[in-house]
């Protein structure tokens, strides 16, 4: 049987091992969206397809992922954010064996999709979970441990494909998934907790709105940066704005939205969402952008390249649990401002390697812009579950995933944007974009430290 909700997050046994099932899912949903990067060339030999197809492995997975993460997590405060995510964890484990078991591109493609769909259930409610697992005097560690999850993972992916590639065959990118799914899903039915139900019924036509609402968006940001037809582009923007104003007017009365606009009204929550997502574009403007300069212009191999990126998440690791100790006693806009200007000094630093660097020249900005990030995150994080209400704890952590993906989108698109645009130096013009969203995350950050008259905010210093 379950653990009960406790008055103020569990107890120590069921807390430790409610934080390992927590774990495997976010890093097994994190990191299958980075994986497939590096195995496409591979997988489309040998399915004898077309490389520009091929693309759907990875844009399957990431569009079901973005198109369900409000709707799950909504459907979370209904049923209990519990279902959730053991139901996204067992469903992501039997499409991680439907994927390693793919002989054609369509099977694999239709996996990946509902993989991600699993994913997304993952990764709607687990934020939500931290919030009954962990004391409130212990927020901001237990959604450190969350955020250090996320960021290694989505750094260490390309690494950890490579290092399975070079001794096995591309199916075991998704079958290396399964026993860690099964265990995860056993620890998940008797460890996490049952929270809170919403009365409310769950909203099919919101869901639907919102999918086709994210999914236009992401398609018109995706069209913008490969340069596909301006006339895609403006439809699909075109249908996202048209969407999102009908979703505004229709939810603007309700007590749980589909769309979070209740939420979107809390200043807090609204700068912790915008610091997200231009934080998130600088990563990934860096993360997809660095392996090019690495290998094209400083002309290391692909495991060098690797290994060389590994700092990064490293730095992340050991930087994480002490910002998520230091949420819980100072602002979320002091040590968000404070690591994001660190993240923009590293970023700035890479874009200014010498033509010859060596090692240790890229090992240590490697370094500073992951320490940054790492302190950034877990504050960014905590304020912006803990300013949301606690019925609400599911909209919010749908939306702490939605900024993320978003974010992702926004900063891979305008990689292929600079490249498309500067052959030659499209991989440090890439790395110059992700020093202005570091600082313009920065900015907003800062911006919490004040109320709406302008004055230090009394209640902002790392408590709900």
């Amino acid at each position: 049987m379950p653990p009960t909700l406790h008055p103020d997050g569990l107890a120590t046994p069921q807390r430790h091992w409610a934080v390992v099932t927590l774990a495997l899912g976010i890093i097994m949903a994190v990191m299958d969206s980075a994986i497939a990067n590096v195995a496409l060339p591979t997988i489309g030999i040998d399915l004898h397809t077309d490389p520009a197809l091929s693309i759907w492995i990875v844009n399957g997975y990431q569009l079901a992922i973005t198109i369900s993460l409000l709707p799950l997590a909504a459907l979370g405060d209904i049923i209990g954010y519990r279902r959730v995510y053991i139901a996204g964890l067992v469903l992501f484990t039997i499409a991680s064996l439907l994927c390693a078991l793919s002989h054609s591109l369509t099977m694999l493609a239709v996996a990946r999709v509902v993989q991600g769909f699993g994913g997304s259930g993952i990764m709607s409610v687990n934020s939500a979970l931290i919030r009954f697992i962990f004391p409130q005097r212990m927020l901001g560690r237990g959604l450190a441990i969350n955020t250090m999850m996320v960021a290694i993972s989505a750094a260490a992916g390309p690494t950890v494909a490579a290092a399975i590639l070079s001794v096995a065959t591309w199916p075991y990118l998704f079958a290396v998934n399964i026993p860690f799914g099964i265990a995860a899903v056993v620890i998940a039915a008797r460890s996490l907790p049952q929270t809170p139900r919403a009365p409310h019924r769950f909203d099919t036509t919101g869901a639907a709105l919102v999918a086709l609402m994210f999914g236009l968006l992401i398609g018109s940001i995706d069209a913008a940066g490969h340069g596909e037809a301006f006339g895609w582009f403006v439809a699909e923007l075109v249908g996202t704005v048209a969407i999102g104003y009908a979703m505004v007017r229709r939810e603007h009365r309700t007590s749980s939205p589909m769309l979070p606009v209740d939420l979107m009204r809390i200043p807090m929550f609204a700068l912790s969402i915008a610091t997200s997502v231009c934080s998130f574009a600088g990563q990934m403007l860096a993360l997809v952008s660095l392996p090019f300069l690495l290998q094209n212009q400083l002309h290391f191999t692909a495991v060098e390249t690797g290994l060389m990126i590994t700092p990064w998440p490293i730095a992340i690791s050991l930087v994480s649990p002490v910002s998520g100790r230091l949420a819980d006693r100072y602002p979320a806009g002091l040590l968000g401002g404070i690591g994001l200007v660190v993240f923009a000094a590293g970023l700035l630093s890479l874009a200014l390697l010498p033509p010859h660097a060596g090692v240790g020249d890229i090992v240590w900005r490697m370094a500073l812009a992951g320490a940054g990030f790492g302190l950034f995150q877990s504050p960014n994080a905590r304020a912006m579950i803990s300013s949301a209400p606690l019925a609400r704890s599911g909209g919010a952590s749908g939306m702490l995933g939605t900024a993320r993906l978003l974010g992702q989108t926004i900063g891979a698109a305008l990689v292929a944007l600079s490249f498309a645009r500067m052959p030659d130096r499209g991989t440090v013009f890439a790395l110059y974009i992700g020093v202005g969203f570091a600082l313009a995350a920065a900015a907003v950050s800062c911006l919490r430290l004040f109320d709406r008259t302008g004055h230090v905010a009394k209640n902002e210093a790392g408590q709900a």
